[in-house]
């Protein structure tokens, strides 16, 4: 079978929908708008990130409940979580804490971790950025799991709780995973237009790559930006790359809009000329391209 291609026109399709799209509206169906109001300077911006990507898993509204509950046990400050001496009380606090398959005692761990960099370092770019020098954004990512795995203080720390290793997968690991949940941490700490914070500076956005999540991966197929039928680092890459022909300096801008468009119901997944007739990258769709248009 031939690979299916976006049209000619694609670059200003995309556009279009770009422009039309409400971001007022699915921003608060996004669990980046839990970090927005959770930050108030560089660190809580960073420590909410990294619990609120740790936590993307499944619908945003059980996501969004997840970072609120979190964010209560903390009393409102996530900072909190990794301050010095809080460890018992954040241990007991987190006990009963439960998200889909993710445990408080694994949270838990990921709060030690932090304390443990924050006492030396900064900030958590420091690390990415290392790794990016190195080894372009897959090497970023794979520094930034690292890290947060707890490799450097796993002597001290003693060894993770069940589980907690997956929690922060890398782009060299052999499953070949997507690593959607830290790439989308990148993209709320590295971008710095709306809707994400662009609490680090040092990161040129033209070098992320696309959160791929579910949604994200349906409609890059079906528009043809990736030919691969599984989400994979291998299909962030093509899909990114694709993007970054059309803006070589911001590439993930077009995320939200993907993303959304697919959790909104926007993209109703099937033809339904109903829904899909206004939509301006209807030509270059998988399911409408070369079709007759029939009421």
């Amino acid at each position: 079978m031939r690979a299916h291609r976006p049209t000619a026109e694609f670059p200003r399709h995309l556009e279009e929908l770009y422009a039309r799209f409400p971001f007022e509206r699915s921003l608060a169906d996004d669990p980046v708008s839990e970090v927005r109001s959770l930050t108030h300077d560089r660190r809580s911006a960073e420590v909410a990130g990294i619990f609120a990507a740790t936590l993307a898993v499944g619908n945003t509204t059980a996501i969004r409940g997840a970072v609120r509950r979190l964010a209560e046990t903390a009393g409102g400050d996530v900072a909190w979580l990794v301050s010095p001496g809080h460890a018992r009380e954040r241990s007991r606090r987190l006990r009963s804490f439960r998200h889909r398959w993710i445990r408080g005692d694994q949270l838990d761990y990921l709060a030690r971790v932090l304390e443990e960099f924050y006492r030396r370092h900064p900030s958590l770019e420091s690390v990415f950025v290392r790794g990016l020098e190195d080894g372009g954004f897959a090497g970023g990512l794979d520094a930034l799991a690292r890290t947060l795995r707890g490799e450097a203080v796993a002597k001290r720390l003693g060894p993770p709780p069940r589980g907690y290793r997956a929690l922060f997968p890398s782009p060299y690991d052999a499953s070949g995973s997507p690593c959607k949940r830290l790439t989308l941490f990148v993209r709320w700490m590295a971008r710095d237009r709306f809707p994400d914070l662009g609490v680090w500076n040092r990161i040129p956005t033209g070098e992320l790559k696309i959160p791929l999540d579910q949604h994200v991966h349906w409609i890059a197929y079906h528009l043809g930006l990736t030919g691969r039928r599984t989400r994979s680092w291998s299909a962030v890459e093509e899909v990114s790359e694709t993007l970054r022909r059309i803006d070589p300096l911001d590439p993930t801008r077009y995320d939200f809009v993907l993303c959304h468009t697919g959790i909104s119901g926007d993209c109703p997944k099937e033809r339904d000329l109903s829904v899909c007739g206004p939509c301006s990258v209807r030509p270059d769709c998988r399911l409408w391209r070369g079709r007759a248009v029939s009421s």
